[in-house]
């Protein structure tokens, strides 16, 4: 029993971390009320759903913050199949961003966060080809393994588990698993092996959190049957903070920067409806925790502990908070002694963090450098202050994770500020820091997450603390604190980040992708940057055997911690096409480092560093250009010019100011970024100008944008309308529609081979309807649908061509998929206007 509450207490600190993030919190009187008003309700709800930003962050702030549950959203995935308005990061990058936007989400709405394994791969129409590529079994695991450590009272879905085909596939699909599992978490040899950690779990009941969306239009919801939903009045006022509960929740659903998401709040009353779908039917339609208990009294031995949490709210001293601290202390002792697991992890870290808050109690572990390698000594600068009256006394400082323990026996006198040097060593075999689901090898629908304790927690696992044991009271409480990076910028001021354990040494092959159109040698560029001091060794380059190398290996030393030195090899490909994976790798004494270091910085999320193989794709493959100079603007951010200048061209990235007649003249082409007219409002007046340069006899490519938010309604000089046709099976069958174009045969043969090994998706928000001077060269379509024929549209106008294409070149460029290259060489090469009769064939 005593090793179980152990794992329970260190997952629940586990869940925690992102509460805390790397700057330490400073509840003002209201805020440290409010959250012993939270300590006096045990009740938990999970809202499940599939993506960051699905959740309901309405419903979810009044939950958290109106009716003080504990509340949870499990996000199936992680976001990584989305699209970026903020940086050129996709795919798993993507979802290292978006998971620190919903981390940060729930700092808003005082909610927790959880993950499954599900990578999220795209766009899917159906939850049958979602369940393709998840493994279906590990995803359930997952959401009931959440489901037994959460322990939720009741369960929110987002989406109806009843309507597959109307919705996104992982929308139906988070809920068809989260009914499913509804029952199933309670029932022990179902994923037995969970049970070395948590215990089964039955939850009351669970609900679907319909709306007019649903249901089609605002004016068919109104005229719905809501007899049997049960109704909350979300829109609540909290005047302790000035907020109403809607506003609240703009500021949660704004931190989804990366998608776009900024919400604007509002005030004034508002509605939310849930449908129940399992277990009993509330008595009272307002309350979805109607006959559930959610007191002290659900625990044995909890009622006098609720008592004295009672007193401590009406005795509360708003102007004096640090008078509630003995009867707090009371409380945590009293929690200490229960024989129970769950509520008794969840509370005591509750009940610390408002005693900190109410003494003004500051704990603070700081490391003199932000990166250190395994095996290192970390200095450490400790500060330790009680800011009141009541006596306190720092005993010891334990650290981890070596937990060495070092007595102090110092008295924190009031507002007397202890600063305390220390030094803690690393274990060699201490993980470095990063994403821990990106660690392992993953599928294209699943990470790989071994250590099943890991699973579902939100963040970067830490292992560097300090436990600071301080005596109140006569009572030893222990404070965590994660060791953090602090420094001062001159326009920011005090700025923190987490303490970093690096390799020693990284290496990073700086073109990703590395386009061989013939058997001439190409030189290839590696940055080798030094994780300590007085680092060197052996750079190699690993390729198979068909590829040379020069020279075999390149000697490096790097003096300093953070030095960067570049070195260049020269690479022959073979005679015949082939693609390679080509790995960098820097010996250093016995060890191989083989490491790839990307730091991910915003302003609005933590800074992350992400680890991955060293490694570039080498493609040997008939590729023909022409010598096009181009210009290229860039929208919601992509790769797309690295992969341009990889092919040969010229590239220009041009800001929207430079767009005039005289600056287009030095240009052949002009490309537009993904989502440009989308996102880049000074387009609007830049139309003219870009449809003069294609009647003068050059060339205008507009990559995808959505329909809905559109800068204008000219981004073609014909009619075009954007629709959100797609296809999302990367393999599906291309039929051309207009074999003898140009487009599909000069310089470069297009053949169905070239739509071979494309990723994710062929193509999104194809044009449904378009001018009779538009000549669709494309047609495709998922399994059961309709042809689609909007992927490449190709229109003369004037001496020029303007060709609008939905086809993910975003993706496929970067992935190295050579028929992606090949046929956008063609687009670039467009010339003169020809008439191309159309003769529909299959490849």
């Amino acid at each position: 029993m005593h090793r179980l509450l152990l794992k329970i207490i260190l997952l629940v600190l586990i869940s925690l971390q992102a509460a805390f993030a790397q700057k330490p919190q400073k509840p003002n009187s209201v805020e440290i009320y409010n959250q012993i008003k939270k300590v006096n309700f045990l009740g938990s709800v999970l809202y499940i759903a599939a993506h960051p930003d699905d959740e309901n962050t309405r419903l979810i702030s009044y939950l958290s913050n109106e009716v003080n549950a504990r509340t949870g959203y499990l996000s199936l995935t992680r976001g990584d199949g989305g699209q970026n308005l903020i940086g050129p990061q996709l795919r798993e990058l993507l979802g290292v961003i978006r998971t620190q936007e919903l981390i940060e989400a729930r700092k808003v709405d005082g909610s927790e966060q959880f993950f499954s394994r599900a990578n999220d791969f795209g766009y899917s129409k159906t939850p049958d080809e979602t369940l393709t590529l998840w493994d279906k079994q590990k995803v359930l695991a997952d959401i009931i393994w959440t489901v037994r450590k959460f322990q939720p009272d009741v369960i929110i879905n987002r989406f109806d588990h009843r309507t597959p085909g109307t919705t996104h596939g992982h929308h139906t699909s988070s809920a068809m698993l989260s009914v499913e599992s509804f029952d199933l978490a309670n029932n022990p040899s179902i994923y037995p092996e969970q049970l070395k950690y948590v215990t089964p779990w039955q939850p009351k009941r669970q609900f679907f959190n319909t709306s007019w969306w649903f249901y089609g239009s605002q004016e068919k919801f109104e005229a719905a049957n809501k007899s049997k939903f049960t109704t909350l009045e979300t829109g609540v006022y909290y005047p302790g903070i000035g907020k109403s509960n809607q506003e609240i929740a703009a500021l949660s659903r704004s931190r989804h920067q990366s998608q776009g998401f900024g919400a604007t709040g509002s005030r004034g009353q508002d509605t939310e409806y849930l449908e129940l779908i399992n277990g009993d039917t509330p008595k009272d339609p307002s309350n979805i925790f109607d006959g559930i208990d959610t007191t002290w009294n659900r625990i044995k031995g909890g009622k006098p502990i609720g008592e004295l949490i009672n007193t401590i709210l009406t005795q509360y001293n708003f102007n004096n908070p640090s008078a509630s601290i003995p009867d707090l202390v009371k409380a945590y002792t009293m929690i200490q002694s229960l024989n129970e697991n769950h509520w008794k992890a969840l509370k005591s870290e509750e009940i610390k963090k408002i005693i900190a808050a109410c003494s003004g109690l500051y704990l603070e572990a700081v490391a003199q450098q932000q990166e250190t390698t395994q095996g290192s000594t970390v200095s450490l600068k400790l500060e330790a202050i009680n800011r009141t009256s009541v006596p306190m006394q720092l005993v010891s400082i334990t650290t981890l994770p070596d937990q060495k323990t070092t007595p102090q026996n110092i008295d924190l006198t009031n507002n007397k500020d202890q600063k305390i040097n220390l030094k803690t060593q690393l274990p060699t075999t201490i993980p470095y820091t990063q994403p821990y689901w990106l660690a392992e090898k993953a599928t294209i629908g699943m990470y790989t997450v071994s250590n099943q304790e890991n699973i579902g927690v939100p963040d970067i696992i830490r292992d560097v603390k300090v436990i600071f044991n301080i005596k109140i009271n006569n009572v030893e409480i222990p404070f965590e604190r994660t060791v953090v990076y602090k420094y001062n910028d001159d326009v920011k001021g005090e700025m923190y980040d987490f303490l970093d354990i690096v390799p020693e040494v990284t290496t990073t092959i700086l073109e990703k992708v590395l386009l061989f159109k013939d058997t001439q040698t190409k030189t290839v560029a590696v940055k080798i940057k030094a994780g300590k001091d007085g680092v060197s060794g052996n750079l190699q380059l690993e390729l198979p055997k068909s590829w040379i190398i020069s020279p075999k290996q390149i000697p490096f030393i790097l003096a300093k911690k953070g030095i960067e030195q570049i070195v260049y090899f020269e690479v022959t490909p073979p005679v015949n096409p082939e693609n390679a994976t080509v790995k960098s790798v820097a010996i250093v004494g016995n060890k191989r480092y083989d490491k790839d270091q990307t730091i991910i910085d915003y302003s609005h999320i933590t800074k992350q560093q992400v680890l991955s193989p060293a490694e570039a794709k080498c493609i040997r493959f008939d590729l023909k250009t022409t010598g096009d100079s181009i210009a290229y603007i860039m929208g919601a951010g992509d790769e797309v010019p690295n992969s341009l200048a990889q092919m040969g061209y010229k590239v220009t990235i041009l800001k929207p100011e430079e767009i005039t007649p005289t600056r287009l003249d030095n240009f052949d082409v002009v490309i537009t970024g993904i989502r440009a007219y989308n996102t880049i409002q000074a387009l609007a007046n830049k139309q003219v100008v870009l449809f003069d340069f294609v009647k003068n006899g050059k060339t205008m490519i507009v990559q995808y944008n959505t329909a809905g938010d559109l800068v204008t309604d000219t981004i073609a000089p014909y009619p075009l309308k954007i629709s959100s046709d797609r296809v999302t099976e990367e393999n599906a069958e291309v039929t051309f529609l207009a074999p003898n174009h140009p487009v599909l045969s000069t310089p470069n043969k297009i053949t169905s081979k070239d739509f071979e090994g494309w990723k994710q998706e062929q193509g999104l928000y194809y044009p449904s309807e378009y001018d009779k001077a538009f000549t669709p060269i494309l047609s495709s379509h998922d399994k059961g649908e309709s042809a689609k024929k909007g992927a490449l549209l190709v229109a003369p106008y004037g001496k020029g061509y303007y060709i609008y294409t939905g086809l993910s070149f975003f993706r496929e460029l970067p992935e190295g998929v050579p028929g992606a290259y090949r046929l956008l060489s063609n687009i670039i090469s467009l010339k003169q206007p020809v008439q191309i009769p159309n003769k529909e064939i299959k490849n």
